[in-house]
């Protein structure tokens, strides 16, 4: 593998990694309140999540360079009181593919929480345990295989991101240039047609790596809940 190759391998997998990492907890919390939760107003919180998957990624990624950049109302209370900067870093590359990714990681979350058996969670507040308990020992468990779906459907949109992401990082060597981005700029050059397709097929063994793991794993845990 040459340098460019490696670099934008290994900020892929960055990027990919933390937007999971730092999405999984929120999604969950959504996917329950839109699975169990009787509110005012829960069709237009699952619309709200759902409106990455209809608006197109590169309006996306302006809306979080309004919001996020150095002068945005968001940006600039995180660069004044953190020191911290999103915009046009790979930091910023993971909060783009984590909104880009977040709705189908609520959805199967969502999903796998509508299938678990409430009557198991009834039998266990009846031995008296409390609903955080109750949560983490019974229902966290036999969501398991919808965690691992969101899990790997988040890592794969992650991955793939690229609207949203140049729009919101640019295009930055070592810093935000990430496979696809990388891809696209081959594509521009003269003579970079070999190295992109390479890149595309090291794109299609990682994903393919990643669907045999989820695979391996989502047997491993059904018999697991099986026994």
């Amino acid at each position: 593998m040459t340098p460019l190759e490696t670099e934008a391998l290994r900020l892929s997998l960055l990027v990919s990694c933390w937007a999971v990492a730092g999405s999984l907890p929120l999604a969950i919390l959504v996917g329950w309140l839109l699975a169990r939760g009787r509110f005012i107003g829960k069709s237009l919180l699952d619309s709200l999540v759902h409106l990455p998957l209809v608006l197109p990624p590169v309006v996306v990624g302006y809306f979080l360079l309004i919001m996020l950049g150095r002068k945005g109302p968001i940006g600039a209370l995180l660069l004044e009181w953190f020191g911290v900067t999103l915009a046009f870093t790979w930091k910023g590359a993971a909060v783009a593919s984590a909104v880009i990714a977040f709705p189908l990681m609520v959805r199967a979350i969502r999903l796998s929480l509508e299938n678990v058996d409430q009557g198991l969670e009834q039998a266990a507040r009846t031995l008296g345990l409390g609903p955080l308990e109750v949560f983490l020992r019974v229902t966290l468990p036999l969501m398991a295989p919808g965690l691992l779906s969101a899990t790997i459907l988040g890592f794969a949109r992650s991955l793939s991101e690229f609207g949203a992401t140049i729009t919101f990082v640019a295009n930055i060597p070592g810093e935000t240039r990430t496979l696809p981005i990388a891809i696209y700029a081959l594509t521009q050059m003269p003579g970079g047609d070999a190295q992109a397709l390479r890149l595309c097929a090291l794109s299609v063994l990682v994903a393919f790596a990643a669907l045999l793991a989820a695979d391996y794993l989502a047997r491993r845990m059904h018999r697991k809940l099986q026994g």
